[in-house]
């Protein structure tokens, strides 16, 4: 369901793809279990085509700040490194998304996401359905 409350982030504009920050849970519930955290990953990435199909642009935060962690010296998930930019990118990149879409579950991430969005104002939505379709456009 669309968060009615938060006003999407510009007038709907046709043939307008959105960039959609996939929100959910990725370390959350996995114990630092590296295949545990690669199902959640899964999960998070099974939601980019049925955006890119509406006509919009799908990004997981995990796209953007694993190459910074790495770049920084970061070796495990959860690792203070991992903890210094995880969240710090996720902040700086949601500043350049018009929307996210929150997945069911646990994630102290995911809020966070959220929240910052609903104080950009940016769209938050449950389900890819609740996107504009511009699957029409170029």
């Amino acid at each position: 369901m669309i968060d009615e409350d938060t006003p999407s982030p510009l007038p709907a504009q046709p043939g307008r793809p959105w960039l959609v920050l996939i929100a959910g849970p990725y370390l959350s519930g996995t114990g630092g279990d590296p295949q545990r955290i690669a199902a959640n990953r899964e999960r998070l990435e099974r939601q980019a085509l049925p955006i890119y199909q509406r006509g919009h642009l799908p990004l997981v935060g995990e796209w953007m700040a694993l190459p910074i962690i790495h770049a920084a010296g970061g070796r495990a998930h959860g690792d203070a490194v991992f903890e210094r930019y995880q969240y710090p990118v996720a902040r700086r990149l949601i500043e350049r998304c018009d929307a996210v879409l929150r997945l069911p579950g646990a994630s102290r991430g995911a809020d966070l996401d959220v929240a910052r969005a609903r104080e950009l104002g940016l769209r938050v939505c449950f389900d890819v359905s609740e996107l504009p379709d511009h699957s029409g456009a170029a």
